[in-house]
Order: structure tokens, then sequence, then C-alpha cells
């Protein structure tokens, strides 16, 4: 790999950055801890919400909250955009890049290859984002068709008003974790900037970024306030 200008501690780095991204899903997903999580926690309250929608004669709030989930998506979807031009547009000032950060206290010995690799990873990374935003943005949209299509109160069939607003649930929870999937990169993507400034310096940034990450899944105050239990005089 020397040919591309990165270093031993670049590669180490970049597979430290990996393993992050691969532990944090895991954690979140796969580890018998998951379930306590801010986002796994957070899809019972989706399932809660479609029930309570098909108890509803009027959805005109559902619609709206659908709204306005869907209008965040898309801004994130087009950031994703904006994000990939401007990475790819640094590759078009290479040279100038170079000079300057061989000039940095910092910058070491940067080569024109390596530089075109850590933007590509960079493109790579934000297009993977745009690509979950925006199927995000379609199964809101998906989920929104299936509350429509949700059976009223008063229908004869009470199991079919039941099984569309369970799948609506599922449809719906699909798109969060897409959603969460696509800031996740976001994230990540901050981790991967302190590569521009070195090896050491990308490492120690991919580990502040988990480190808020978990903290926020587990330990935040959003965490406190999904598992807040009033004291019993404000029970009843």
């Amino acid at each position: 790999m020397s040919n591309l200008g990165l270093t031993a501690p670049d590669l180490f780095a970049f597979g430290f950055f990996v393993a992050a991204w691969g532990a944090y899903h895991i954690l979140l997903s796969r580890s018998p801890g998951a379930g306590t999580g801010l986002n796994n926690m957070m899809d019972h309250y989706r399932v809660r919400w479609m029930i309570e929608m098909s108890e509803r004669d009027n959805r005109i709030m559902d619609a709206s909250l659908m709204g306005s989930l869907q209008n965040g998506t898309a801004f994130f979807a087009s950031t994703s955009l904006l994000a990939v031009g401007a990475s790819a547009t640094l590759l078009r000032a290479t040279d100038d890049v170079v000079k300057i950060f061989a000039d940095l206290p910092f910058g070491g010995d940067v080569t024109r290859s390596a530089w075109e690799l850590k933007i590509i990873g960079l493109i790579l990374i934000f297009g993977y984002a745009f690509f979950k935003f925006a199927w995000s943005y379609r199964l809101f949209n998906y989920t929104a068709i299936l509350v429509g299509a949700t059976p009223a109160r008063a229908a004869p069939d009470q199991k079919e008003r039941r099984r569309v607003a369970m799948r609506a649930a599922q449809m719906h929870i699909a798109a969060g974790r897409h959603f969460t999937r696509g800031q996740r990169a976001f994230f990540f993507a901050l981790a991967y900037i302190g590569w521009f400034a070195g090896a050491y310096a990308f490492i120690a940034t991919t580990a502040a970024v988990l480190i808020v990450m978990s903290a926020r899944q587990f330990m935040s105050d959003a965490h406190e306030a999904i598992n807040y239990e009033p004291p019993e005089k404000d029970r009843t």
C-alpha cells in the first residue's frame, strides 16, 4: 500500500474505524443488551402509536406526524447529496491541499493518491447515507399509506384492522431503522474527517464518536426520559 501513500498507522486506523462502526451496529442490533438501547425502546412506542392510531376515528394528527417525519428525512437526504457534491469538489483541489498540508505541523507527508483515496472514502460514506435516507423516506411513505388503509374503529372486521395497524407499525420500525443508519453514517463521517489530520487523530476521533454515540443510546437524558417512572402521588 506504500505506492498509494498509506502508511501502516493509516491502515490500522482505517481498520479500527471499520471495526468500531461494525461493533456499534452489533451493539445496537444483536448484543444481549440491545433491547435496552434508546432506538430499540422507541420501536415499542412506534407499535403503540399505530395501535392507538387504529383506535382513532380522526387521524389528522397521525397524518401530520407522518408528514413531519417525511420532511425531516427528505432534509437529511438532500444534505447527503450536498455532502457528496462538496466532497467530490475536493478532488479538484488535490494539488493545492497537498501543498497546504505539507506546511502544517500535523499534516505529515501527504501524497496525492492518499488524499484522493480518503476523499473517495468520504464520498462513499455520504453516498451510503443518502441511500439510507432516501429508502427511509420511501418507507415512511409506505407507512402513511398503511395508516390510510387501516380500517376504521367501527369496521366489522376487527382482526383486519389490527393486522393492518401492525403492518404499519413494522413498516414504521423499518423506516426508523434505515433513518438511524443514515444518521449513524453522518456521525462516523465526522470521525472519518479526523483521518485528514493523521492516523492517530483518526483513531482519536473514531473513539470519541463511538463513546458519544454509545452514551446517547444507554446513558443519556433521553434514555432516562424513556425509562422515567412518575412518583406514586402523580399516578393517581
